[in-house]
């Protein structure tokens, strides 16, 4: 193993522009002016016939100064008392108030208005003052760094260090930049073997007599976008709720935790024969979130299982919207809290509610996500036993997200003996699915993409991940297997954000955008690029990333044993060059022996300074194989307990789902995904050159075709 090397990281200047503020402070809440009071008069017609007061300016005169009326005192006193209780009076209150104070309700109302716009401007004020103190804070602190790496030394001669001239990590950067140069040269002349082209065909990095040109041809544009920044996104246009949407969602809240207690019942009468009777639950439940919007369908569905982790733990998770989306990674894509209305009660969760957004996923292009808003309530039900519900709230919002309503969705969480759980997970949603590519059209509608089994059966994995963090028995006598707590840490969670980046990149996310390339039906290569810039964990410049979906008739199990066996990788891998790959360090995390994280090295590999870390896992709903090639120094670093967020990764690899067409004998065809995720250009702003993409879609219909060809012959 190779000794871990000394970083020394220097602080760039982060001087944050500051926002000034155009609105001009309205000190005179108690005046209001003639002409603006007549012109709501007369806008208003005989809303405010009796008591209006005419314009006093002589028209003979237009240059005369306008009057105002002053308010009295007790006038002012009155309505900023009235402003604290409510400062978004509606036209009873204000016809009340301008009663009680002998005003117009149209004085009451610009008074109101003029008072908010105060209040505004006094609070962007502060905000102003507060954004320039920390400004200054960060710009001092800034200098000082300046000054210390400016007055370094080095530690083994004392002596002045370079760090002036080039810093350590760009200069990591400059050869990783140089490596991948390399590597994608490599890729362009093997894929071009296979595909029986010249590699003059394939213009990759190296700058051509012409400039490059954009891909725009008939694909669209792919110009480039960062991650996560995409104007068609759907959850961008959801708000935060008001304060008069506040009862609202805590009405519909009780209620859902009624409806999801009733559904959780095994023997309830909702439930006939296993399958959900709609009829009955609008019998049940006619009040709720409205009837089902024309053009949905109705999804329910119901799964219990017992796993290894404290109920406490449990309700942490799904309260914690950062650990819920870590968790569920391949189900959640994204997901935010906008709001907490509650934090709940003695200490716990008992009680809290949130409001908040996600974007569930199938790892496919060929599936659109469903973005859901909707309210969060947890309560305790008993000893040891709590509930967690989710319910739509898109009758609170203009502009909804169009394809998905949760009806009461969540589970109850049952403490058992040993730190054991059991878990009973309902889904109830209404979605429109048109848009689903008729490849998944069953395994959607049978519930085995969104339903709760999925849920249930992610959630029993993560809970064997997380024990095997944990543990602390790990056995010394099997051949690579990392003993180091700290070590086995740190890998875990690189291998988990390499799970996660695959996960979010591989969706029909409305966070980005997938450009087909035309010509081979059903199997179209879809592909995107993105900018990376400033993530440590990404290399920065601009990613191509490509995915194709198909089906095989190969039961899931086997796709996906042929898929992580390093023995078999040769088959299929084409930078392997059929070379064969060794299994150097391995770290087990479930009950089944899929589930795995992996450093394996090739023995034929020109790139000696390079590894390949895979994270397999396997549950009864869906089995991934995502690997990332990875720096030698870098794992050495991390295997000795060394922070992972620093390293750099563009992970590809392989989705395995089931057709949904399984029988009671294990058979069944499977939705495999295959995605790769290059580095095409180091600086952010390069144009992205149509050879890249050539490469990259001959790459990946290489290794279907080899995937292909291996299946078949082992299913003859």
């Amino acid at each position: 193993m190779f000794e871990p090397n000394m970083l020394l990281a220097a602080m760039n200047n982060a001087d944050s522009n500051n926002h000034n503020y155009n609105h001009e402070d309205n000190n005179n809440e108690g005046f209001l002016r003639d002409d603006e009071f007549d012109s709501a008069n007369t806008k208003s017609g005989s809303e405010n016939q009796e008591g209006g007061s005419g314009n006093d300016q002589d028209p003979l005169h237009p240059n005369k100064k306008k009057r105002y009326h002053r308010h009295t005192q007790l006038q002012i006193q009155e309505m900023e008392a009235f402003f604290k209780e409510c400062p978004h009076p509606d036209d009873t209150q204000r016809k009340q108030l301008s009663r009680e104070l002998g005003l117009e309700p149209l004085q009451v109302k610009f008074w109101f208005q003029n008072k908010r716009t105060q209040m505004k401007n006094h609070h962007e004020r502060h905000e102003n003052s507060h954004l320039r103190a920390e400004n200054e804070k960060l710009r001092n602190d800034n200098l000082r760094y300046r000054e210390a790496l400016a007055n370094a030394s080095c530690p083994n001669c004392g002596g002045p260090t370079a760090i002036g001239e080039m810093s350590f990590d760009e200069h990591q950067l400059r050869l990783e930049n140089a490596r991948l140069r390399e590597e994608i040269d490599r890729i362009s002349a093997i894929a071009a073997k296979y595909v029986g082209k010249p590699v003059s065909n394939y213009p990759l990095m190296s700058p051509p007599p012409l400039p490059p040109r954009p891909l725009e041809l008939g694909m669209g544009n792919l110009g480039g976008e960062a991650y996560g920044n995409n104007p068609t996104d759907l959850l961008k246009s959801i708000t935060t709720p008001t304060e008069a949407d506040k009862p609202v969602i805590i009405d519909l809240a009780v209620a859902a935790m009624e409806e999801l207690m009733r559904m959780a019942q095994v023997d309830d009468s909702l439930w006939k024969s296993l399958v959900f009777d709609d009829e009955e639950y609008a019998r049940t439940f006619p009040r709720g979130i409205g009837p089902r919007p024309a053009g949905f369908r109705s999804e329910a569905s119901r799964e219990t299982a017992v796993v290894i982790m404290n109920h406490v733990n449990i309700v942490e998770i799904l309260m914690d919207v950062n650990q819920w989306s870590t968790i569920f990674a391949g189900m959640v894509s994204r997901a935010m809290t906008l709001a907490v209305l509650s934090t709940g009660v003695a200490g716990n969760f008992n009680g809290a509610l949130q409001v908040m957004t996600a974007e569930f996923q199938v790892p496919s292009p060929l599936v659109p996500t469903r973005e859901t808003y909707f309210a969060r309530y947890c309560k305790q039900q008993g000893d040891g036993s709590w509930a967690v519900v989710d319910i739509s709230l898109d009758s609170l919002q203009p502009n909804p997200p169009a394809r998905c309503r949760r009806r009461a969705s969540g589970c109850l969480i049952q403490e058992m003996p040993n730190g054991y759980s059991k878990v009973t997970w309902v889904e109830h949603v209404e979605v429109d699915d048109r848009g689903v590519h008729s490849l998944y059209k069953h395994m959607v509608s049978t519930g085995h993409a969104f339903g709760a089994k999925r849920w249930v059966a992610i959630l029993d994995r993560q809970c064997e991940r997380l024990a095997s963090v944990m543990a602390t028995n790990i056995s010394s006598g099997e051949v690579g297997v990392i003993t180091n707590q700290e070590g086995r840490r740190s890998m875990l969670k690189l291998a988990e954000r390499m799970v996660i980046s695959f996960c979010a990149g591989v969706s029909a996310s409305t966070a980005h955008t997938w450009t087909t390339l035309s010509g081979t039906g059903a199997e179209d290569v879809r592909v995107m690029t993105r900018k990376s810039v400033d993530d440590p964990g990404r290399p920065p410049g601009i990613v191509l990333s490509a995915a194709t979906s198909f089906w095989i008739p190969v039961p899931p199990k086997r796709v996906f044993d042929f898929l992580r066996d390093e023995n078999s990788r040769n088959e299929w891998d084409i930078l392997s060059n059929g070379g064969v790959v060794q299994e150097m360090a391995h770290i087990a995390n479930g009950r089944d022996t899929g589930n795995c994280v992996s450093l394996l090295r090739s023995a034929n590999s020109s790139q000696s300074n390079m590894l390949i870390l895979q994270e397999s896992c396997t549950d009864p709903t869906a089995s991934f194989v995502i690997y990332a090639p990875v720096d030698i120094v870098a794992m050495n670093i991390v295997l000795n307990g060394g922070d992972p967020d620093y390293v750099a990764l563009l992970p590809s690899g392989f989705a395995i789902l089931p057709d949904g067409n399984a029988n009671g004998g294990g058979d069944g065809g499977s939705l495999l995904t295959v995605a790769f995720q290059i580095l095409v250009d180091s600086v952010p702003t390069a144009k992205l050159s149509l050879g890249s993409v050539a490469t990259v879609n001959n790459l990946i219909a290489c290794t279907v075709e080899r995937i292909k060809a291996s299946m078949s012959c082992e299913t003859a």
